[in-house]
């Protein structure tokens, strides 16, 4: 996998895989990228737990009024 792997472009240690995705003529298709930089002397460090806390949730919906 050498060619595979994604590293910090700050600190230059390795780096996890994100998949996210794109849409693309009416079809969802996987884009592959380099995760944040879990080193917390990097400059570009990103402070959080796994893949899920770094993807945002459905929007909230507005509470509806009672009558």
């Amino acid at each position: 996998m050498g060619s595979d792997e994604y590293a910090c472009p700050s600190c230059g240690q390795p780096v996890g895989t994100v998949v996210r995705r794109h849409k693309t003529l009416g079809a969802f298709v996987p884009v592959w990228g380099p995760a944040p930089c879990r080193n917390p002397r990097c400059t570009a460090y990103v402070p959080g737990g796994g893949a899920a806390a770094e993807r945002p949730g459905p929007p909230e919906a507005p509470a509806a009024k009672a009558p």
